[in-house]
C-alpha cells in the first residue's frame, strides 16, 4: 500500500478504479479507461486496485461494490462513484477538477 500511498499523495490528478477479475462491469469500464487516458495523456494517472487483491485498501476506502472510481489530487478524495460511466461523462468529471 505504500505505493499507492505516494501515488495518490502526488500532486496529480489520480483516478483510481477498484475492480475484481470476476465483475462483468468492470470489463466493460476497462476500455472506457484507456480511452480517457488516451484522450486527457499526462493530465490524469489512473491505477487500478483489484479488490480481492487489495481487501484492506478497498476496506478503508469503504468500496461495496465494483466498479467503483475514487478521484484523489494531493492524497484527498475529491470524487467517487460506483458504477460504469462513459469515457465523455468520466472526462467531463475529471476536467471538472
Amino acid at each position: 500500500m505504500g505505493d499507492f500511498n505516494s501515488v495518490i499523495n502526488s500532486n496529480e490528478l489520480v483516478l483510481v478504479d477498484f475492480f475484481a477479475e470476476w465483475c462483468g462491469p468492470c470489463k466493460t469500464l476497462s476500455p472506457i479507461l484507456t480511452q480517457v487516458k488516451a484522450k486527457l495523456g499526462e493530465k490524469i494517472k489512473i491505477l487500478k486496485v483489484d479488490v480481492d487483491k487489495n481487501p484492506a485498501t478497498a476496506s478503508f476506502y469503504q468500496i461495496k461494490g465494483v466498479p467503483t472510481l475514487i478521484l484523489f489530487k494531493n492524497g484527498r478524495q475529491i470524487w467517487k462513484q460506483s458504477g460504469v460511466l462513459g469515457a465523455p461523462d468520466l472526462i467531463k468529471v475529471i476536467t471538472g477538477h
